[in-house]
């Protein structure tokens, strides 16, 4: 019984985790936009969110349209890691450039831009699902008053 209730909250628990380490790697692409040779990255979401709660026997659905090239890592603690040794998004991936660059960046401003408010767009609404969810429990519990 517990576990139906608390499985939404997991889900939107993972799922924000997640959307907060793809803010992130977005930022970082955003912060080496200038960076010569620098390779933007992104992760696939769906994939890492499907991952994330494959244990709680739900899914997400859709992708985003990205090469899967994953990146190659030498040390356990490269891009990718989280604390304790555990990768949520494992598989990072190159973002495939809309056009050649001098300098070999990969950084595409626009994209960026766009995946960035995308994001947080996705981030808060992931919040609100969870408020939701509290409101819903709270008010279980107190018996509707």
């Amino acid at each position: 019984m517990l576990d139906r209730l608390t499985s939404t909250l997991d889900f939107h628990g993972q799922a924000l985790r997640l959307r907060a380490e793809r803010q992130q790697l977005i930022a970082g692409n955003i912060a080496n936009a200038d960076t010569p040779g620098y390779q933007a990255r992104e992760m696939d979401f769906s994939a890492a969110l499907r991952d994330a709660t494959r244990h709680l026997g739900l899914s997400s659905s859709g992708g985003p349209s990205i090469a899967r090239v994953p990146m190659a890592a030498t040390q356990p603690g490269h891009v990718g890691a989280a604390a304790g040794g555990a990768s949520l998004h494992r598989d990072l991936l190159y973002a495939m450039p809309s056009q050649p660059n001098l300098d070999r960046n990969t950084v595409d401003m626009d994209r960026e831009r766009a995946a960035f408010a995308d994001n947080s767009v996705k981030f808060e609404a992931s919040l609100r699902f969870i408020n939701g969810s509290v409101r819903t429990m709270l008010d279980a519990i107190r018996g509707g008053q």
